[in-house]
């Protein structure tokens, strides 16, 4: 949940932390946007396989238990 949370929070048109940080670097959201697709997939590719795949996130944890 928090990931899905993050993505939506750094991706156009809601993403308010990308406009934040728009703002305080003087940047263009444009420009900013452009940047950020490398990292937008692989939030989104790690989404993926934690849904799908929760055991490969889960095994330290599991391991404390």
């Amino acid at each position: 949940m928090v990931l899905n949370l993050g993505i939506g929070l750094l991706t156009p048109p809601v993403g308010s932390t990308l406009f934040i940080g728009s703002a305080i670097s003087g940047i263009k959201i444009e420009k900013l946007s452009k940047h950020m697709i490398p990292f937008y997939l692989v939030m989104g590719i790690a989404l993926l396989i934690l849904t799908y795949f929760p055991q490969s996130f889960m095994w330290l944890p599991n391991m404390a238990y």
